[in-house]
């Protein structure tokens, strides 16, 4: 069997293991994956230091998720990464499902064009990990700790005292902060004794990583009982590297050790691909969780994450949903710290990333009882959905093969009175979908690129652009950006004189047909967590 590329990251001392007394860090990270990384360079670049731990020395140990959403492209995108992460990747928005070997199903994730970002990339995570490692490299705020093991953790009213062991012994280190990065075996989540609760699948499923050059469409392709694997599914996606992902139910009792045998794997390989050449780079037998914890945030520890809540990889909602739990919380514990909110602010993002997570492990159950029925009637009731897709509509809409990811629609208190007046596909509490648009110099772009990550107040110009409040910024469509292909104006229903207020994670806040200051500033507080 090949070996994946790794990346290798020395161990370095620090000067906290040699400070007389335990150094105080605003925030430490613990976990150097994809959430982790996430979180540090999101803080960073809002002026907060990080100091980011992990374990290991190396990431690349298999590909493990492949699947990124546009929304976490476009939260990649703002911290540096993202068209760097789009130019690697294998672009898709297609996806088929076969019944047996006949095609009854297909669908497009984005039938919108004029967004930077596509709906979907396939890209090994261990190219996403590195493409953030380096990032995180560039930004002095953050100091990144390889070869630190979290072993204590010792909860305080205002800091979290840890300890941490290291390749030269044991040190303290306090956080004023902890974020609980650390996946799903979490070590924060057991030194305080948390559990999850939800459901744990008996079906197991065998992921193989094969190098193959092949000329099948860049499309997401699954199968309900094909002629190669009778009686169970298989999933099949294309990876950059001529990297190919084959995912194949094995069922509950499948033997784990037996399975994941090369003569075996390759066997149950060359029923489904026929007699093309190809190599083994990665396999794995897996069941997985619907769970979470019953609390997100615990004091000053906050968990993100897998270390938070865990789905079945059906529908690529782990690592994306961990980018977007860090997402939300990186700004909000930025204005903690820099007081413009209360620590009362960090409620809303236990509330709103719980509804998330809860949205995922609805859609995964779905998925996983439609993929994995759990009895005869079950079976039989799939079957004849999938008989009756190639002719009726409503039945297509019953077939789930997984979900697929997209962004949460917060369930936001900020709604206005002309909230009703409103159409277009831009909705409150979800992020502004994106949208070409020319800047003043004459240079195209895109609309997401120019708000960053601050609160921003875009208007629709109908005269001299308004005054906004202290602490939001002002982008004049019209004038800051110009909607040469009109689709400003038709996503967002744009009329002249319209405001919309963005969180700094662009998610839609509130909106108004008419620009009123005070109006604004409230909406403002109240996204901060104050009382209006």
């Amino acid at each position: 069997m090949a070996t994946t590329s790794r990346y290798h990251f020395a161990y370095r001392r620090c000067p906290d293991q040699d400070a007389a007394k335990p150094a105080r860090r605003p925030v430490v990270v613990v976990g150097a994956g994809p959430v982790g990384l996430a979180a540090a360079i999101d803080l960073a670049l809002r002026g907060v230091p990080v100091v980011l731990i992990d374990d290991a020395d190396r990431i690349g140990e298999g590909s493990r998720g492949i699947c990124w959403s546009k929304r976490t492209l476009e939260i990649c995108d703002r911290l540096g990464v993202g068209e760097k992460l789009a130019a690697h990747g294998v672009t898709w928005k297609l996806g088929k499902v076969f019944s047996g070997d006949e095609l009854v199903f297909s669908f497009d994730l984005l039938p919108e064009d004029g967004h930077k970002m596509p709906a979907f990339i396939n890209l090994q995570q261990f190219y996403l990990e590195k493409a953030l490692c380096d990032r995180a490299g560039e930004i002095d705020d953050i100091d990144v700790r390889w070869k630190n093991k979290l072993t204590g953790l010792e909860p305080h009213n205002d800091h979290v005292r840890l300890t941490i062991d290291t390749p030269d012994g044991p040190y303290v280190l306090e956080a004023s902060w902890l974020i609980a990065a650390d996946g799903a075996r979490s070590t924060a989540r057991d030194l305080l004794g948390l559990a999850f609760a939800g459901v744990t699948f008996e079906d197991k499923f065998l992921i193989a990583d094969i190098k193959m050059a092949a000329d099948f469409p860049t499309e997401r392709r699954f199968w309900f009982d094909p002629s190669f694997h009778s009686g169970q599914s298989a999933l099949m996606h294309r990876q950059p590297d001529n990297v190919w992902r084959i995912d194949l139910q094995l069922g509950p009792d499948a033997d784990v050790v037996e399975e994941q045998k090369p003569e075996r794997v390759t066997e149950r390989l060359k029923r489904m691909l026929g007699a093309r050449d190809f190599s083994l780079e990665w396999v794995s037998i897996y069941r997985f969780n619907c769970r979470r914890l019953n609390r997100f945030v615990h004091g000053r520890v906050i968990f993100v994450g897998d270390a938070a809540h865990q789905v079945s990889p059906f529908g690529a909602r782990g690592a994306n949903s961990g980018i977007q739990d860090a997402e939300n919380l990186a700004w909000k514990l930025a204005a903690v710290l820099k007081g413009e909110a209360g620590a009362a602010l960090l409620d809303s993002y236990e509330r709103e990333r719980m509804q998330a997570a809860d949205e995922n492990i609805a859609h995964s159950t779905r998925s996983t009882d439609f993929i994995a029925p759990h009895s005869e009637a079950e079976r039989n009731l799939r079957n004849a959905v999938l008989a009756l897709a190639p002719r009726a509509e409503f039945a297509r809409r019953m077939i789930n093969s997984g979900r697929l990811s997209v962004a949460t629609v917060y369930d936001t208190p900020l709604s206005t009175p002309d909230e009703a007046t409103f159409a277009g596909s831009a909705r409150l509490g979800a992020p502004l979908p994106d949208a070409p648009a020319r800047h003043r110099d004459g240079r195209e772009g895109h609309l997401l690129e120019s708000i960053g990550g601050a609160f921003t107040l875009l208007y629709a110009k109908d005269g001299a652009p308004p005054q906004p409040p202290a602490g939001v910024r002002l982008i004049a469509i019209g004038e800051d950006l110009i909607d040469s292909a009109g689709a400003i104006a038709k996503r967002l229903d744009a009329t002249p004189g319209a405001a919309y207020l963005l969180r700094p994670d662009q998610h839609l806040c509130a909106r108004w047909r008419k620009f009123d200051a005070g109006k604004v500033a409230a909406a403002r507080d109240r996204a901060l967590g104050k009382s209006s």
